[in-house]
């Protein structure tokens, strides 16, 4: 099976779907008689295109007009000139102009666009607005990364249940018992790139809520990249009073985000809406309990290993946190059910499910247009 994949995410900094293409692309590898073709309109940062049976095409294109211009001219051309079987866009975009003998999937992480356009730099919500329906309507079959997001898509755009499959994403880390733990103090941890939707600024009124006695159980350490909207950030902590209580670490390397989860007590992500909630897993695979929101993904991801709480409701969240850091009791019956739950999230097994997906779609392409 010849595979092309849009690896546009790949040519920039690794985080959230860029992460999901990178390991999907290494678990297809793995699997018997696939060769991988990876299109990006950059140069392909992570280290995935020397393996032998991968093949890769890429400009130096970093401008975001001329990355889209890519999308529309190139990325067909070159699937076309490969001679592929099946086009994947992991990324909620597939090209315009495929031949018709190439079956079409691609992969819906999340509906933010249409369900919390507030929470979006308003060029990305127009891009998203304008490629993702194109996308759904011409694949012949669509990935979702949750049960929740499969839902709203169906709903959305009206697509029979047939045409729509389940793939999880899974944990790419894998606990090393020798990571040291620099850290001195009790800490739960934030991970995520700051932006409005991670709900951060509630999770901090939350947190400033607390007792003494109890901020002083645990700090809260923040590890993400700056987004869209985040500029309140330090701002907030500043007036809230908890700026001794607070680390903001910034993006963090994967070590530095291994000893983060090793050393944590658990993890906040009280979000206002995930498509998948990947932070959430990453904890889970090292037996941390997980504070998240009643809502979207996040119930379905952390199932007994979490505790929920109301993503609007600031009170709803400090109640959760005062649990959480004040009861070990508390914090051991979710974590007991921890590595379990993410030991059912695998790499590997999300990539089988996306070959039997594939070859369904070639051979019901096939049969339309030969």
């Amino acid at each position: 099976m010849n595979i092309g994949i849009d690896v546009r995410l790949l040519s920039r900094s690794i985080t959230g779907i860029g992460r999901y293409s990178l390991e999907m692309c290494k678990a297809l590898y793995k699997q018997p008689g696939i060769t991988l073709q990876l299109y990006s309109p950059g140069r392909i940062s992570a280290d995935i295109s020397d393996l032998s049976n991968v093949s890769k095409k890429e400009k130096d294109w970093n401008n975001q007009l001329l990355r889209q211009l890519w999308a529309e001219t190139y990325l067909p051309l070159w699937a076309r000139q490969g001679k592929i079987d099946v086009f994947w866009g992991p990324a909620h975009r597939l090209p315009r102009w495929l031949p018709k003998k190439v079956a079409r999937v691609v992969t819906i992480h999340d509906l933010v666009w249409k369900v919390m356009p507030e929470s979006m730099q308003s060029s990305t919500r127009l891009l998203e607005k304008c490629y993702m329906p194109h996308a759904v309507r011409n694949a012949d079959h669509i990935i979702a990364a949750s049960f929740a997001t499969a839902t709203s898509v169906k709903n959305e755009f009206s697509i029979p249940e047939e045409s729509v499959s389940v793939v999880h994403l899974a944990s790419s880390r894998k606990p090393n018992e020798t990571i040291a733990n620099e850290q001195s103090e009790p800490f739960f941890l934030f991970v995520g790139t700051v932006e409005p939707r991670k709900n951060l600024i509630r999770l901090l009124k939350a947190y400033s809520q607390l007792s003494e006695s109890v901020k002083n159980q645990a700090k809260l350490y923040i590890a993400g990249g700056k987004g869209w909207g985040d500029e309140n950030v330090a701002a907030e902590i500043e007036l809230l009073g908890i700026k001794q209580h607070v680390k903001m670490l910034g993006y963090v390397d994967e070590e530095r985000l291994s000893q983060l989860y090793k050393n944590c007590l658990f993890l906040a992500m009280p979000s206002l809406y995930e498509g998948f909630g990947l932070p959430i897993v990453e904890a889970m695979s090292y037996g941390k309990p997980i504070l998240t929101s009643n809502n979207s993904s996040m119930p379905e991801l952390a199932g007994d290993a979490g505790l929920l709480v109301d993503a609007l409701d600031v009170n709803s969240i400090r109640c959760g946190l005062e649990q959480m850091i004040g009861s070990d009791d508390v914090r051991n019956s979710f974590a007991k059910n921890a590595s379990y739950n993410a030991n059912q999230f695998s790499w590997d097994k999300s990539a089988t499910q996306l070959v039997n997906i594939f070859e369904k779609t070639i051979s019901h392409r096939r049969g339309r247009f030969e």
